[in-house]
């Protein structure tokens, strides 16, 4: 699997993992019915560099990184990621993750905020606590699941930079 920088040609084969991704409504405190053209503000211009994941010309998995807060706390990014559910369980979301942390360190990030993780999201808070990411932060009944109803969200840190 290669990860690349994406580019505006790409965003045809991103629409559809985030849409998958943002329907379900599980996991992104987005609006279930984000339009293509809300997403591609959201994916490709807000952020300040966004990825793919591809192996033979497909795109399997994409992830943005961008400053978490502005002035003093513009050391620290954040970083939202997704893959196609026909490509999960093949650690796409742990590479991705990995190139996500040296991508920060070298855009002179220090340390990366997830800032709103459900924690009905088991698969993604597993794997973020194994790659060094700690709770720092829980707020209660925060994230409206579609089917479980209120579940907490979670406020997740990892610093980076070498001490």
């Amino acid at each position: 699997m290669n990860i690349r920088e994406a580019e505006r040609k790409d965003w045809d084969l991103i629409w559809p993992i985030f849409n998958e991704v943002v329907k379900a409504g599980e996991t992104y405190a987005y609006e279930t019915e984000t339009t293509k053209d809300q997403a591609e503000k959201i994916w490709l211009d807000a952020p300040r560099k966004t990825f793919v994941a591809e192996e033979n010309g497909k795109i399997y998995g994409t992830y943005y990184i961008k400053t978490n807060q502005a002035g003093p706390g513009n050391h620290v990014c954040n970083c939202g990621y997704m893959v196609s559910s026909i490509a999960r369980g093949r650690g796409l979301a742990t590479t991705m993750c990995e190139h996500s942390q040296e991508m920060a360190l070298k855009l002179g990030y220090k340390a990366m905020q997830f800032n709103f993780v459900a924690s009905s999201n088991e698969g993604a808070v597993r794997l973020w606590n194994k790659l060094g990411f700690e709770t720092v932060g829980r707020l209660p009944s925060a994230f409206n699941h579609p089917t479980k109803g209120y579940v907490d969200a979670l406020v997740m840190f990892k610093w980076l930079a070498k001490t």
